[in-house]
């Protein structure tokens, strides 16, 4: 019993109350702080690069995470824990407090690769492949990578390591989506060396100044996305 209070007490998920003790404001702003312990201040991502950014994601997008988690479609102890806990109208909250922030981007580290790995990757995410049936990664997360409100992430902003392995942990079934999983049957028409390259021309590419996710598709998504909501289609 002691063990499980100090891990909620940990993770900011219960209050202190009795005498002395100061009851902290309960506020969205309170309520979030576990989640700034590893997704950095403000949800800015820090230097580790395995935890991502999550301040101006799509709101219906980080709900849709928090439900995986909760649901066992994704896998990782801390955030399956804390979601399991809590209720759709709490996950709600957050991803909405999450989705409404923003914060400035930091510049993207020098790629240390070759000029041709560089092209390969800017070639999938803004060409696609047909020879393998890979669409451009930007018909789904936006034509400036940004993100398509309200479920659709932007590519940008993100650390080559979280990008590699969430496409890997896609490709060995250990994460999903809500069926039809668009992104787990792409990554399997991938190569290894196309993953890679995709995610370090992503990684080397500067947040434009308007990080705004876009409201519309310019034209319909490729594949049918279980996470993409009927009707999110261009105009």
């Amino acid at each position: 019993m002691k063990t499980q209070v100090a891990l909620l007490l940990a993770l900011g998920l219960v209050r202190i109350t009795g005498a002395g003790a100061d009851t902290p404001q309960d506020s969205i702003e309170q309520r979030v702080k576990p989640c700034t312990s590893c997704h950095g201040n403000e949800g800015r991502a820090t230097r580790e690069g395995y935890f991502p950014r999550i301040a101006g994601k799509p709101s219906g997008y980080l709900f849709n995470q928090l439900l995986n988690f909760r649901e066992g479609r994704r896998h990782f102890p801390i955030m399956t824990y804390m979601a399991q806990l809590q209720t759709d109208t709490y996950l709600r909250e957050m991803a909405d407090y999450f989705g409404e922030l923003r914060a400035p981007y930091t510049p993207p580290n020098p790629p240390n690769t070759t000029a041709a790995v560089l092209e390969r990757g800017r070639q999938l995410v803004h060409e696609g492949d047909k020879a393998l049936n890979v669409p451009a990664c930007n018909s789904c997360h936006g034509r400036r990578l940004v993100g398509v409100a309200p479920t659709v992430p932007g590519l940008l902003g993100v650390s080559q390591d979280y990008l590699t392995a969430q496409l890997g942990a896609w490709r060995t079934g250990m994460r999903a989506a809500a069926a039809p999983d668009c992104m787990h049957e792409l990554v399997q028409r991938m190569r290894p060396d196309d993953l890679n390259a995709a995610t370090t021309w992503l990684a080397s590419q500067a947040v434009p100044d308007d990080a705004e996710p876009e409201t519309t598709f310019e034209t319909p998504p490729p594949l049918e996305c279980g996470s993409i909501e009927q009707g999110s289609r261009a105009p």
